[in-house]
């Protein structure tokens, strides 16, 4: 059995809170530094469904990845705000609540190499290479490029995408040629768009990245620019639980992933218009 403090202080080590964007907010949120934590749940949204699950399975601390409290707030009021709520949920049932969100994405290993495991791709580097001396000595950076070990068609890679990843409304979808081949691919696991230039400049022949919108993603094609998969913002980040969760496997008696989808979009209805290029 350990405290949170020993937790904590390992995922600290392991995703240092000085990582993160200026303008994140990691670390610890809630939690005693004398609970004992004997379970842990890892996901990627606290919402009031995974603080649910946490309760449920009896779990004394959640690692997630978006922070609740990105913003500053200036009430904690259960009733009139949501978060509220699930502070004092967390607070009143001895659950306490660490957060890796930036720091996770530029780690080595870190959220985008769990999704490029995901779709089998070997000898990885940075989309974007930090410009710190030792990020960039010790390979993290924003994103992943890999190659895959064989080629693939830009529609057999879509398909394989929407394999590897878990099932979501939102589902997959593909921009460019669907017969075209594809050798490297390059991923962003969460909201990508601002590195489609640092897309082309890697020679991938498709990128893969989530909450693409449609102005960004016209004007990339229309440059040649790689070949775009867009997949649902949660269903990128879901694979790096697995990583967090296998790290902190010795730490607790019980880790549990969470496997609830968090994606905020729930109905899907095609139009009946299924354009393929080729």
């Amino acid at each position: 059995m350990r405290t949170l403090r020993e937790v904590i202080a390992a995922l600290d080590e392991i995703y240092p809170r000085h990582w993160a964007e200026d303008w994140d907010r990691v670390g610890l949120i809630c939690g005693r530094a004398d609970y004992s934590v004997r379970k842990i749940l890892c996901v990627v949204d606290v919402v009031p469904e995974t603080v649910i699950e946490a309760n449920e399975l009896g779990c004394d601390l959640i690692v997630a990845h978006h922070p609740l409290l990105l913003r500053g707030v200036s009430s904690l009021d259960p009733v009139a705000d949501y978060k509220g709520d699930l502070v004092h949920t967390l607070i009143e049932n001895g659950i306490g609540l660490y957060v890796a969100h930036t720091n996770a994405d530029i780690a080595n290993p870190g959220v985008s190499d769990a999704l490029a495991d995901r779709l089998g791709l070997i000898d990885l580097r940075p989309l974007r290479p930090s410009s710190d001396p030792e990020h960039h000595a010790a390979g993290r950076g924003i994103g992943r490029v890999g190659r895959l070990p064989e080629p693939l068609t830009l529609s057999d890679l879509v398909a394989r995408v929407a394999k590897a990843l878990p099932p979501t409304a939102w589902g997959v979808r593909g921009a460019g040629r669907a017969d075209a081949l594809v050798s490297v691919v390059a991923v962003c696991g969460g909201a990508g768009d601002t590195y489609l230039a640092d897309a082309t400049a890697t020679g991938a022949g498709a990128y893969l990245t989530a909450d693409l919108r449609h102005h960004p993603a016209s004007e990339h094609l229309a440059r040649s620019g790689p070949a775009l998969i867009d997949a649902a913002h949660w269903a990128t980040e879901r694979p790096w639980l697995d990583t967090v969760a296998e790290q902190l496997s010795e730490l607790a008696d019980e880790v549990f992933v969470s496997d609830l989808d968090t994606d905020p979009w729930t109905i899907h209805q095609n139009s009946g218009v299924n354009r393929v290029e080729s």
